[in-house]
């Protein structure tokens, strides 16, 4: 019996959603993901490259980004941060760090 997508797959579609929803469609170009765990927590750490056309409303939803709300099922989204965005003509690209936790 399948569990389902695993964080790094439901990370990556919430993000493409919630882009799509504040009107800056990205697509994503690499994403790897390393196991992490603290003495308490398991989970992941991401790496995502997003790549999106420039415009106010990405450059607003980048801004709200570490406050987001993801729905994961079976994770958490307990952090995440815009590391590096580079601006070519219309084009950005996008370095994000992520940490998900996994529910208990």
């Amino acid at each position: 019996m399948s569990r389902g997508p695993d964080a790094a797959t439901q990370l990556e579609r919430a993000l493409v959603a919630a882009a799509a929803a504040a009107g800056c469609p990205i697509a994503i170009t690499t994403s790897d993901w390393t196991r992490w765990a603290s003495a308490t927590f398991t989970g992941a750490r991401h790496a995502l490259t997003l790549r999106a056309g420039a415009s106010p409303m990405l450059d607003y939803w980048l801004v709200g980004l570490d406050e987001a709300e993801f729905a994961l099922r079976g994770y958490l989204v307990a952090d995440i941060t815009v590391i590096h965005v580079t601006r070519h003509g219309t084009t950005v690209t996008i370095a994000l760090e992520a940490l998900t936790v996994e529910e208990r």
